[in-house]
């Protein structure tokens, strides 16, 4: 009988099962970095950015995009001083 690809004709034996094995182990510790790389950085396949929806924030975006004029984003931004103070909710 002959078994293990000839290993009793100096064929590789027992030796020719790691070879599949070694693979597996690769793509398996290659699949587990990718997905702990993606959840470290927050956002993988399928998720949106992160959103930052902090009051402070929304009054700069009005403020950069021309819907409030400057007197309108410092007397706002007073009102969210008093409220959160100096550093705001970030």
């Amino acid at each position: 009988m002959q078994t293990l690809a000839h290993f009793g004709d100096g064929g590789p034996g027992p030796w020719i099962l790691l070879l599949p094995l070694f693979w597996a182990l690769a793509i398996g510790a290659g699949l587990t970095l990718l997905r702990r790389t993606a959840r470290h950085t927050g956002r993988g396949p399928g998720r949106p950015p992160a959103r930052d929806d902090s009051p402070l924030t929304v009054l700069g975006r009005r403020f950069a995009s021309g819907e409030i004029d400057e007197e309108e984003y410092w007397r706002r931004l007073s009102v969210l001083d008093e409220q959160f103070g100096p550093s705001g909710p970030r």
